[in-house]
């Protein structure tokens, strides 16, 4: 679907004629984002968790060991908003912190078997949703995609998020 040029009478049309907003792509992705974390949201109401709880709780399942200073790079969200949501995890017995062997003032995260289940119960939710998107789609376009997708990342962090899919689960 190529970029479309703004209407005429779009109060939010930028006023230089060079600029085409694409307005189609941001808000299909508005769309597709409501969607991709709807499914999983109606899980986690059931618990009184957020989509922030999903964010943790993800990570935590894929990075076994995580330490919360990690963890807080990868979301970049305050030690504040984590700590509340870190707190009701452990609380609830979704992820369990441990002290660290080579230092003790590190907490390594992990999640517990129930927080195991519901990070994988989420995840197949999703998975489900790509993989009914890429499934329309030629075989090489996942690759496409995930290019796409990679360059909406802040180029400064492109390394970072590049090193971290690249890293042992």
């Amino acid at each position: 679907m190529p970029p479309t040029q703004p209407r005429a009478n779009d109060a939010a049309a930028p006023t230089s004629p060079d600029t085409a907003v694409p307005y189609d792509l941001i808000e299909l992705l508005f769309f597709a984002y409501r969607d991709f974390v709807g499914d999983p949201d109606r899980i986690l109401a059931e618990y009184g968790f957020g989509r922030a709880h999903h964010r943790v709780l993800h990570f935590v399942l894929r990075r076994p060991g995580l330490t919360i200073a990690e963890l807080l790079d990868i979301l970049k969200i305050t030690k504040q908003s984590l700590n509340r949501v870190l707190k009701e995890l452990v609380q609830t017995g979704f992820v369990e912190q441990r002290t660290g062997v080579q230092d003790k003032r590190q907490r390594h995260l992990h999640a517990t078997p129930s927080g195991q289940d519901l990070a994988l119960r989420l995840v197949q939710l999703q998975a489900k949703r790509i993989n009914a998107a890429l499934g329309d789609l030629a075989p090489e376009a996942a690759e496409t995609v995930a290019r796409y997708l990679a360059g909406l990342i802040d180029p400064a962090e492109r390394h970072k998020v590049r090193n971290l899919l690249a890293a042992p689960q």
